[in-house]
């Protein structure tokens, strides 16, 4: 059986930060494989913009385009929305039987997953593993058992970040995978 972790998000647009913690989990955790799982909808960013779903999905297969262990994936694309984690864990393990799914979460969205619809089903049916990032205190002791913490470098960027910068016409070749930002300033996203 396969391993796969799910790393769900908007990426809008995908970064250095994203690739590089899914190239530590990767290698350094028991996961197979990992998905990135572009994000129509998040329940809690109702109202946010956000570039076309196409859009979005087109700049992380690029930026992943040299990744073998990991891959893009649309599955939210054809589920209701807003995007709610358990129908998208429920279809992919119907999809694919032969696949253990773990969900990758940042601190922040453990700190309110008690709010996160179908909360305790997704603890009973999954495994979950937390990634703090920057000023998130976690305490291992008190996680449920399928729950874990991930101790990986975390790069200080967002995408919010990003936007901003190319906004006022500010360089990210830094922040940004080469294929992501050449699709960026070809097709003048986010300017």
């Amino acid at each position: 059986m396969k391993t796969i972790g799910i790393y769900s998000g908007s990426f809008n647009p995908i970064h250095h930060g994203h690739v590089m913690l899914a190239n530590y989990l990767v290698e350094f955790s028991d996961l197979d494989e990992l998905w990135f799982v572009v994000s129509p909808q998040n329940p809690f960013k109702v109202g946010e913009k956000l570039l076309d779903d196409d859009t979005r999905l087109a700049m992380v297969q690029q930026a992943l385009a040299g990744e073998p262990q990991m891959r893009a994936s649309d599955v939210e694309f054809r589920l209701p929305r807003p995007s709610y984690m358990w129908h998208t864990l429920g279809k992919l393990s119907e999809d694919n039987p032969d696949c253990e799914f773990v969900l990758l979460i940042g601190g922040d969205n453990w700190s309110s997953f008690s709010r996160w619809y179908k909360c305790d089903e997704l603890l009973e049916h999954y495994r979950i593993a937390v990634y703090p990032r920057e000023g998130d205190v976690i305490d291992e002791a008190s996680l449920p058992g399928n729950v874990s913490l991930l101790r990986a470098e975390l790069l200080n960027i967002s995408s919010t970040m990003i936007r901003k910068r190319l906004a006022k016409g500010m360089p990210v070749d830094d922040l940004v995978p080469p294929a992501a930002l050449q699709m960026i300033m070809a097709e003048r996203l986010y300017q």
